[in-house]
């Protein structure tokens, strides 16, 4: 049975760490998943959709402080 550990696992022919897949024999697998050291990996894999990125927005927000039609100085 497939599972995917939950926590890392070694032994004297075996290393493997959070994440890791291995296939182990049924009852083996069935108490690495009781005592919440692995998950059971779905036999089919699922393709799921990907929602394409957002468009980019680089509009102006906001009103701008300075007018365009001033050269910054405080004469009138």
């Amino acid at each position: 049975m497939l599972v995917r550990m939950l926590v890392g696992l070694s032994g004297p022919t075996l290393s493997l760490g959070p994440r890791d897949e291995h296939d182990f024999p049924q009852d083996e697998a069935l108490r690495l998943i009781s005592a919440g050291y692995a998950a059971p990996v779905a036999e089919i894999q699922i393709e799921r959709a990907v929602a394409p990125p957002a468009p980019e927005r680089r509009g102006k927000r906001g009103k701008h402080v300075v007018s365009g039609d001033s050269n910054g100085s405080r004469d009138g």
